[in-house]
């Protein structure tokens, strides 16, 4: 039995619709079915009364209903204990947020927060953008830190999430630094292709660097040495010298400062990333209503 089915079947019986289910839990309608199917198999007793319409709780369902949310707390906190970590507070605000936010942009935002709304329990869940939006859409966290450009948007139900423009990002290349000008510099050349450090097709940054490199204003001439899918990984081998990189401007701010990077090229090779904060009312902590209300007077909607 996998946890995601019950999480699943609290959805179905908060909507009473395997539509409405299936799209909140970013599912098709048959796999939402499936994953239904499999936890009353695994019961060995049926949840829905498939004989009447609209859909309704039989008295397993409605004796499942009010055990699973207590299971799955009890469950989460087994696994804690398990990895010999106390748990967190009771009101500890849970955030999927992609690794790159998590090095830079993270601790300085909450810094900024707590300065106003008072110190706040979080754990923080640091995954790849894909991972942290999975992650937030099945119930794993309270609110999800990402990067929005229109062109790779992040698509979450507006009826269901609330979203905060947060400020924004620069993604542009960075190379070595040499008495404060960089090493290499975009364009390059047919003749002596830069080293370029890139990003593995999985990562959002590997899509936002092929935009760049697709509209730049000619064409680049790199050689491929390094990929990985984690922008730290880059950038630290670019603080060994091993090539050029495109990079969030937060994360190399500090390198920067000390003359060990340099931009390695101008504004027409860069793109500005919106960071943006979502939450998910329907969990209906009161911690989290809080802080989302402290949050909304200080930056704009979505």
């Amino acid at each position: 039995m996998e946890t995601r089915w019950l999480e699943d079947f609290l959805v179905l019986a908060d909507t009473g619709s395997f539509t409405r289910s299936a799209e909140l839990r970013h599912l098709t309608q048959p796999a939402f079915s499936r994953r239904i199917r499999a936890l009353e198999s695994w019961l060995g007793a049926d949840l829905i009364d498939r004989t009447t319409y609209p859909t309704r709780l039989t008295a397993a369902g409605k004796l499942l209903r009010e055990q699973a949310v207590p299971l799955l707390a009890q469950l989460n906190t087994t696994r804690t204990m398990l990895r010999g970590l106390q748990p967190l507070p009771q009101g500890t605000l849970q955030f999927a947020v992609p690794h790159t936010l998590s090095f830079s942009y993270f601790p300085r935002w909450l810094t900024e927060v707590e300065a106003g709304f008072g110190k706040l329990s979080c754990r923080l869940q640091a995954s790849n953008v894909h991972d942290a939006v999975l992650a937030f859409v099945e119930g794993g966290s309270d609110l999800l830190m990402c990067y929005h450009h229109p062109k790779q948007p992040v698509d979450l139900n507006e009826a269901r999430y609330g979203g905060l423009r947060l400020g924004a990002e620069r993604l542009r290349p960075y190379a070595p630094a040499d008495g404060g000008e960089a090493r290499y510099l975009l364009p390059g050349s047919a003749d002596a292709p830069l080293p370029f450090l890139g990003y593995a097709s999985n990562a959002y940054f590997r899509l936002m660097s092929d935009l760049l490199l697709v509209g730049g204003p000619e064409p680049a001439h790199l050689s491929l040495r390094y990929e990985t899918d984690m922008a730290e990984g880059l950038k630290q081998m670019a603080l060994a010298g091993h090539g050029l990189a495109f990079l969030p401007e937060s994360s190399v701010a500090a390198e920067c400062e000390a003359g060990r990077l340099a931009a390695a090229g101008g504004d027409e090779w860069s793109v500005e990333m919106e960071v943006r904060l979502y939450c998910d009312h329907r969990r209906g902590r009161a911690a989290l209503e809080d802080l989302w209300d402290y949050l909304a007077e200080r930056y704009p909607e979505v």
